[in-house]
């Protein structure tokens, strides 16, 4: 059984303000029930790497565009076939366009063969993920990997006018989820002299008093908000008079409306970033420009049709990823699942008409909302390779299962029965194979404002 770690080991770098900061963030009266633990885990000498990476990535410029590949494809083609087990089964491919495109499934079947052998796996975290489509994922990573987020963040904060400063003794960024169990910490960063960080959920069960929510933002301060649409949704009801810097929507589309909803209640800027796990923040919409404006310079963007073959800019197809800044997991032509259109600008290239992945909210049978994530978190200790839960406009919810997976039929609509607080659940059988969108709804604000 493995040690709980230590603070030295979460924040090896930790002083005295940095501890301070801690207690500040986990002991205030109002503060939430924080159910998990976690830290930077950076050595000092990566944090200096972290603050020359930032810089390095504020001014990056893209030496691709729109259907012109970057010079640097070939080598790191050839060091992935070289490195990683997946690619070195295969014979090296005769030109960059035959090398066969992965997907999610090809990820969750086994994710070691797609290490490189040259990651140190003594230093190595890994984290599992849950969405609207595909299969669950645990995906390999590094606290320098995790510490880069922040680079690409700072980039697209930039692109709006806004240059992040809070440091010692205040906090920076505050996550926010709305789900019945989420990963909720404390933790500091340490490129921004430890300012505060602190994941939070706005479900009310995890706070002593609901009303407790809008006082422990209040009193933090964070300079930056960031979140999906579902949180920023439960934000906007709370009674708050802090008023950040600025807000970040990740993970799913966030809406018009939404979006409005936000920037007239909060009058800062509302960031919706194209992010995903596998790859971390793709893009940030740029109303001048009309679409999301790419931000990693290391990541070559193809959009492919059905067959594999690449489309010309400007027309839509399935978005598909190269390179990319966590090197224990970096990508060959993998499709996410995700659709767009790909063209060049002035500011880099954008993705055009981005078709992704939507928050999708369900009615309990008492009528009230449940994140399609809660759901993925009741149907978690199945063995199910693949599902799909629809919920008509009459409220009724419909699982479809792999017919060679029906035998687990009873268990899983019993558990999803038990997610939405009762009501009744059909289950169908599951048809396709493809990656599909694994949550629907028939219903009026099943997908948000």
């Amino acid at each position: 059984m493995n040690e709980e770690p230590t603070d030295a080991e979460r924040y090896p770098t930790l002083t005295e303000a940095g501890r301070a900061m801690l207690k500040h963030m986990s002991e205030h009266p109002s503060a939430p029930l924080f159910r998990n633990r976690s830290g930077n885990r950076l050595l000092s000498e990566e944090v200096e790497a972290l603050r020359a990476y930032e810089s390095d990535i504020a001014t990056a410029p893209f030496t691709w565009s729109a259907n012109h590949p970057p010079a640097w494809l070939e080598a790191f083609t050839a060091q992935l076939y070289a490195q990683v087990p997946f690619y070195r089964e295969q014979e090296s491919p005769a030109s960059f366009r035959a090398i066969s495109t992965v997907h999610r499934g090809d990820l969750a079947a086994d994710i070691a063969r797609f290490v490189p052998d040259s990651v140190p796996v003594e230093r190595m975290i890994n984290f599992r993920t849950t969405g609207t489509t595909g299969h669950p994922l645990v995906l390999p990573s590094h606290p320098v990997v995790a510490g880069r987020y922040l680079a690409y963040h700072k980039r697209a904060l930039r692109r709006f006018g806004i240059e992040p400063g809070h440091g010692c003794g205040q906090m920076g960024v505050m996550l926010i989820g709305m789900q019945r169990k989420c990963f909720t910490y404390v933790s500091v960063t340490p490129t921004m002299d430890e300012s505060g960080l602190a994941k939070i959920n706005l479900h009310p069960d995890d706070w002593r008093n609901p009303a407790d929510r809008a006082r422990y933002i209040d009193a933090m301060q964070p300079e930056v908000i960031a979140g999906d649409p579902i949180s920023f949704a439960a934000l906007l009801e709370l009674s708050l008079r802090h008023r950040p810097r600025a807000l970040l929507s990740v993970s799913m589309a966030l809406s018009p409306g939404l979006k409005a909803a936000l920037l007239d209640r909060f009058g800062c800027p509302v960031l919706d970033v194209y992010s995903m796990n596998e790859a971390g923040p793709l893009g940030v919409y740029d109303p001048g420009l009309g679409g999301h404006l790419l931000l990693q310079p290391g990541m070559y963007v193809e959009i492919l049709d059905a067959e594999g073959r690449e489309l010309p800019k400007g027309q839509i197809g399935e978005i598909t990823l190269t390179g990319g800044f966590n090197f224990c997991l970096p990508l060959l032509r993998y499709r996410t699942g995700d659709h767009g259109a790909i063209d060049n600008s002035d500011a880099g290239p954008i993705i055009l008409e981005l078709q992704g992945r939507r928050p999708v909210r369900f009615r309990t049978h008492r009528g009230g909302w449940i994140n399609n994530i809660d759901l993925t978190h009741a149907l978690a200790p199945l063995p199910l390779s693949r599902y799909s839960v629809h919920q008509s406009m009459n409220g009724e919810v419909t699982l479809r299962l792999a017919s060679t997976e029906m035998g687990y039929a009873a268990d899983a609509v019993a558990r999803l029965s038990t997610a939405l607080l009762g009501g009744s659940v059909s289950i169908a059988a599951l048809d396709t194979e493809d990656k599909m969108l694994q949550y629907t709804t028939d219903l009026p604000g099943g997908l948000g404002t």
